[in-house]
């Protein structure tokens, strides 16, 4: 049988036993009542009837004393309920007829009287009688109700005292067995036997101590065995690795860790990381991300963290290395925060942190080659270029001779693709500088319509070629910015350019500056075909080049890339307008000089 039949059951025996008590108890009351009822009615109703017709005997010489008689005895009539009753009431009924007929002498009178007391006699002998019958009533009512009650009871009684430690009993030995397994203690067992649910819960407890004391002695030794394969393979990587626990002090370091930071391992596990980075710039920088209040340890030392040369997420540390031939290398930073799911929970807690340092040098000196060799190269194409421009100018001399029409065709289209190689060439070099983080500005206060001036200057011709026409909205009243003049134009340009070469013939590309708070901001708006949704997040990543909605266009993907370097480099923010349809609106912003 199951705890809840168990349960159950006894509410229901209780609900039973309220029931049985309440129901007994009402019946006996209700033949008290009953009794009482009966004596009030019958009998001490009529002993009324015949004290008011004595009472009218003895004052005959009143005028009403006959007619309160007559009433009287006409009630009585109505309520005649006892063996003889009747024959009496009838004898005084014929006894007053004989007085109002005029025979008022005393012999019918005391037969009057002789008459009412039979009925006085006969109706307390009845109450006597019932008044018996009721207290017997009540004798039976207490011995029945104290006899169930007694019995009810003892009942109740046993509830109270076994039921509790029915229940509780079982719930102690579990709680003192979790305990036991808490602590490790997996021989535990408990030990009470019961069909309902407690003994399938001790069954249930029994089978799982005895899984967890085999798991613990056939898995510990390989368990051990896992835990010295994971710290050789943290010992072995080429990474460095910092493991940090959930109050950030240091677990384990790996040799490479523990090379670059210059310190040796015994002396920082255990230690309290930010303390340690008190006077250790490269942990400092390390750790700085996973502080609740990064100002921490810049107010506990005084040293500059280290900084990346190029990138917010490169380092550049002397690594002494394992032969003592030293160098500086670089690496990135990586931090994965450790989330563990306690056993018998489902909420994950902060276990602690992983600290990663990827070497990345020889992809750093891969790409610097690269760089150099660009910046090279391109250096290197100028000077045969500039001299074909020569050349081209001096075909275009008279004096040299005149060309006819085919030959002056074929000098354009040669001069076309020379500035379109000197094009190339410069963004190359541009881009060489952003890369190698070498980008020179002079900044300085720049007049804004001087920079639109000068960009609309230096494209107008291509923009006749196409039909294009420049539209300005700048007021007159824009206050300076700060930035460098050849590099902001450059800009302006870019965006100009690409906007002719985006544009349809005969259509118009508007340019708009206007102050917005501390900032001017200069937008490019051409009425092309614009830009697919999926292009418009990645139109400033280097290489890139966004197909229009009409088919790819050409460009070498540098040119928004090194319009965002340098308008970043000069703390200005750089952007696609969103929702301008048709044609795109890039924009850029300076600050007010």
């Amino acid at each position: 049988m199951t705890l809840k039949t168990k349960v159950s059951l006894s509410l229901v025996f209780l609900f039973s036993i309220i029931l049985v008590l309440g129901g007994l108890g009402a019946f006996y009351l209700n033949q008290l009542a009953q009794d009482s009822r009966a004596i009030l009615k019958d009998n001490y109703i009529s002993l009324e009837f015949v004290s008011n017709m004595q009472k009218a005997l003895t004052t005959l010489d009143d005028p009403d004393a006959l007619a309160d008689f007559a009433a009287n005895l006409k009630k009585q009539e109505a309520n005649l309920t006892e063996v003889g009753e009747a024959q009496a009431t009838s004898a005084v009924r014929r006894e007053f007829t004989r007085l109002r007929a005029g025979a008022t002498d005393i012999g019918t009178i005391n037969r009057i009287r002789l008459h009412l007391f039979a009925i006085d006699d006969l109706n307390r002998q009845a109450i006597v009688r019932k008044s018996r019958t009721a207290e017997q009533t009540a004798k039976d009512a207490l011995l029945w109700l104290g006899s169930i009650g007694t019995f009810c009871f003892l009942i109740v009684f046993s509830f109270v005292i076994n039921i509790p430690n029915y229940i509780a009993g079982p719930l102690r030995e579990l709680t003192r067995g979790i305990k036991q397994i808490t602590s490790r203690n997996f021989e535990e067992r408990l030990h009470f036997k019961s069909s309902d649910e407690f003994g399938e819960l001790a069954r249930s407890f029994n089978s799982m101590a005895q899984k967890l004391d085999e798991y613990e002695h056939s898995n510990l030794a390989r368990v051990l065995f896992e835990k010295k394969r994971i710290d050789t393979l943290v010992e072995i990587m080429s990474e460095g690795i910092i493991g940090l626990d959930e109050k950030r002090r240091i677990l384990f370091i790996n040799p490479v860790a523990e090379r670059l930071l210059g310190v040796e391992r015994k002396l920082l596990i255990g230690k309290y990381a930010p303390d340690v980075a008190t006077s250790n710039d490269l942990l400092r920088v390390l750790i700085q991300d996973i502080m609740p209040d990064s100002a921490e340890l810049q107010t506990r030392s005084t040293i500059e963290p280290l900084r990346p040369e190029t990138g917010s997420d490169l380092l550049k540390i002397y690594d002494p290395g394992l032969n003592g031939k030293g160098k500086e290398s670089y690496f990135t930073k990586e931090i994965h925060a450790v989330e563990v799911t306690p056993t018998g929970e489902t909420q994950t807690v902060q276990a602690g942190y992983v600290i990663m340092l990827l070497n990345i040098t020889s992809y750093k000196e891969l790409d610097l080659a690269k760089t150099n060799f660009i910046a090279t190269v391109s250096h290197e194409l100028k000077t045969p270029i500039s001299a074909i421009k020569m050349s081209l100018k001096l075909l275009a001399d008279k004096r040299l001779g005149v060309l006819n029409s085919e030959q002056q065709e074929m000098v354009n289209h040669v001069e076309e693709n020379t500035d379109r190689l000197l094009r190339l060439t410069g963004e190359l070099l541009n881009m060489a500088q952003v890369e190698s983080g070498q980008i020179q500005l002079q900044i300085q206060a720049t007049n804004p319509t001087e920079l639109v001036r000068v960009a609309t200057s230096a494209l107008r011709t291509q923009a006749e070629q196409k039909q294009i026409q420049f539209k300005l909205a700048i007021p007159a009243d824009l206050p300076a910015v700060k930035a460098d003049p050849d590099k902001a134009s450059w800009v302006l340009i870019n965006f100009l350019s690409n906007a002719i070469r985006h544009s349809p013939e005969q259509s118009s590309i508007d340019i708009t500056a206007q102050k917005l708070n501390d900032q001017v901001e200069f937008t490019v708006r051409d009425y092309g075909p614009g830009l697919r949704e999926e292009h418009r997040e990645r139109v400033f990543e280097r290489y890139f080049k966004a197909p229009g909605l009409n088919g790819p266009f050409s460009g070498t993907g540098l040119g928004l890339s090194i319009s965002k370097e340098f308008i970043q480099s000069m703390g200005g923010q750089i952007g696609l307008h969103p929702n301008v349809v048709p044609g795109a609106a890039f924009y850029f912003q300076l600050a007010i000089a």
